[in-house]
């Protein structure tokens, strides 16, 4: 029903920049895209949720990136950014996009989340 695609990762040196981006395209009807959010994983670590965004575009970061990470949207286009400055080697990870989708059946609303691939991103020291 919805495919997140993201884009925007790759290497970059210390205290440079970064734009990932999350596309939702959507093949079924009645279907609706709530909060989005950025999750990264690094080897050996959790999964850990850095930025969310509701529908209404209210936002909320993780601490480890407050400050330097920057979430947005842009509703009409089912994308969500995330605009990452001032890296450090520790924001190394896997980065994951998420979105809380919302469609409607005989059965009433419903919901899932769903997830794209992941895109690497490594910073240097």
């Amino acid at each position: 029903q919805v495919q997140l695609v993201e884009s925007g990762g790759g290497l970059v040196q210390a205290g440079g920049s970064l734009r990932l981006s999350c596309a939702a395209s959507i093949s079924r009807s009645s279907t609706r895209i709530n909060n989005m959010g950025w999750y990264r994983q690094a080897p050996g670590n959790e999964l850990e949720r850095i930025a969310h965004i509701t529908a209404g575009g209210t936002t909320n970061y993780a601490d480890s990136v407050k400050g330097r990470f920057t979430i947005s949207r842009d509703s009409a286009k089912n994308t969500v950014y995330l605009q990452m400055n001032s890296l450090r080697p520790e924001d190394t990870a896997v980065y994951y996009c998420n979105a809380l989708v919302a469609y409607s059946d005989s059965n009433g609303l419903n919901e899932y989340d769903a997830w794209g691939q992941g895109t690497q991103v490594t910073v240097s020291s």
